[in-house]
């Protein structure tokens, strides 16, 4: 009994061994972590006068750098003088000289539309037709008041004759005394009765032929034709839609169609003012299209527009291309390039400006 008294006392008694090591194992923690603040702060220190040192050595660069360009630019201007003096370049689009939106002379349904985009058409084909019935019987008509008046002149013209006939016998009757004076100057009223009547006949059927052709000719632009050879590159109008050679409001349509003239493409380009004593008609010029970056078209100048642009201080330069391609189409992008000759890189500024 005594014993386990003994051993329950032992087993509730503090061992100072324990609690001695547990504050020595909290400062050895804590020197820990000492130790690795002291080395983090250390290797900042180290990238930060790393950064320092490297900063310092660009700036003593930096002047290094900034004299070689001093030292080369001897071989630069002379490069810059050759290109000067050697082709110059510039940019434009395609444009064609004749393009043309196709529309109506007069007010009318469409009712019939005979193209489509890229298709080829002459000059005086019809493109388009429109609704008709109305200038067919103008037309009918006219022509009808054109007979009724080539009628009335063989009506009359048989009726003169028959009254020249009497006004001849009376005539000779007078003279031998078997008619009275009045029976002659009756039968010569009624000659020119029907002499004036006769005239009248003439004037109204000439009226009324001028009036059958304007009919024909208002009938004729219910067709819309081609006003020259070209390709359609824009069809506007459907059938069915009303059309107007001008904008009235709603849904009426101005044009049916839009057409250019493929032989008719050149290039515009607009040349800084500064440059356009470089630039003269008929020099040779090398043109490449973005679409076809590798691909060389020679061209040549045609003229230089007498005018320059206040704004952007550009001079705008007609271009022709020497070989014609499908591949080409207005308001392509191309870039050019204006070759000078051998014997006109020797020319001085003055010489060529006054060349153009």
């Amino acid at each position: 009994m005594t014993e386990e008294k003994t051993k329950l006392l032992r087993s509730l008694a503090i061992d100072r061994s324990v609690s001695e090591a547990a504050p020595s194992s909290g400062r050895s923690s804590r020197w820990l972590l000492a130790a690795v603040a002291g080395v983090v702060v250390i290797a900042v220190a180290a990238v930060a006068l790393f950064g320092l040192l490297e900063f310092h050595g660009l700036r003593s660069a930096e002047p290094v750098a900034a004299k070689a360009p001093e030292m080369a630019s001897p071989p630069q201007q002379q490069s810059l003088a050759k290109k000067d003096t050697g082709a110059l370049a510039a940019s434009g689009y395609v444009v064609a000289r004749r393009k043309a939106t196709v529309a109506a002379e007069i007010t009318g349904k469409v009712m019939e539309v005979l193209i489509e985009e890229g298709m080829t058409v002459t000059e005086g084909q019809v493109v388009a037709r429109l609704d008709s019935v109305l200038a067919e019987s103008d037309l009918a008509l006219a022509r009808s008041r054109v007979e009724a008046a080539d009628a009335a002149i063989g009506a009359v013209t048989a009726d003169l004759k028959d009254a020249t006939l009497i006004l001849s016998r009376v005539g000779t009757l007078a003279q031998k005394n078997y008619a009275t004076d009045a029976d002659h100057t009756k039968a010569q009223a009624r000659v020119g009765v029907l002499t004036a009547q006769l005239r009248q006949a003439q004037s109204q059927r000439d009226s009324a032929r001028l009036d059958a052709e304007r009919s024909a000719s208002v009938l004729d632009k219910y067709k819309i034709r081609a006003p020259f050879s070209g390709v359609v590159v824009d069809r506007s109008a459907q059938p069915g839609e009303m059309i107007s050679p001008m904008s009235v409001g709603g849904f009426t349509r101005t044009g049916i169609c839009t057409i250019v003239d493929m032989d008719s493409i050149e290039i515009e380009v607009d040349v800084n003012e500064a440059f356009i004593g470089r630039v003269v008609a008929g020099g040779k010029v090398n043109a490449v299209l973005d679409a076809y970056p590798d691909w060389s078209i020679p061209a040549s100048v045609i003229a230089i527009v007498p005018t320059a642009n206040r704004e952007k201080a550009t001079v705008k330069v007609r271009i022709r291309f020497e070989q014609k391609d499908p591949r080409i189409l207005p308001d392509m992008a191309v870039k050019v390039t204006f070759i000078r000759e051998a014997n006109a890189g020797a020319l001085p500024p003055n010489a060529t400006a006054s060349a153009n």
